[in-house]
């Protein structure tokens, strides 16, 4: 799987697909049954709610965490995006394009601008959006963008402890063993400044 973007796609490949593809392709092996097998069979002798497959694939099964949320999703018709890059690619646009739909439309800009700064970074940047945040990757994420109000983005850092200082917010997310911990607020592109380029580049080169 290509690790980043085909040249028609705005974003690249997150990195879990490549990990749900290889534990999907050890799933046979490890449980007696591929994927197509363990959907046919959680439709035909699972219980009736995705909650209720989970908990007995879990308990009856053996299975662990991931793979319960997995299955249980893809015997729901849900999920297939995890797994396969061109439909992750397909799904991503529509992630963004839901995070800033109606009243946060103003702050689409912001996010435009943001992701041209990231690009610019270097080659090995990766853009890969969830459904509420867009993650820029390095070798792991060293920002990210979340439009958290109607007015605001936080841009967010993998900083580690390092002490705040300028706009810097820290977040408590070193406490809490988040990967993102310090922020800087913005609710216009004037406020993306020398200052959040200097913290951007920093973050990206902490993570070489």
């Amino acid at each position: 799987m290509p690790r980043t973007a085909q040249p028609s796609s705005l974003y690249d490949v997150h990195p879990g697909v490549a990990m749900v593809q290889n534990a999907m392709a050890k799933l046979k092996e490890k449980s007696g049954r591929d994927l197509d097998e363990w959907i046919a069979f959680i439709k035909k002798a699972g219980p009736a709610t995705e909650k209720e497959r989970r908990d007995w694939l879990k308990r009856e099964h053996g299975m662990g965490t991931n793979y319960s949320w997995w299955l249980a999703e893809r015997a729901e018709g849900k999920g297939t995006e995890e797994g396969n890059p061109e439909e992750y690619l397909r799904v991503a646009v529509v992630y963004v394009e839901e995070m800033y739909a109606g009243a946060k439309a103003v702050l689409r800009p912001i996010h435009d601008e943001l992701l041209k700064l990231g690009r610019k970074l270097g080659k090995d940047v990766k853009v890969c959006p969830c459904k509420t945040i867009v993650p820029l990757y390095r070798n792991h994420v060293f920002a990210q963008i979340k439009p958290v109000t109607r007015t605001r983005i936080d841009l967010g850092f993998a900083f580690g402890n390092m002490k705040a200082s300028g706009r810097l917010i820290d977040t408590g997310g070193f406490a809490k063993k988040d990967r993102i911990t310090h922020r800087i607020p913005l609710t216009s592109v004037k406020e993306i400044d020398d200052e959040v380029n200097q913290w951007l580049k920093k973050a990206y080169e902490m993570d070489g």
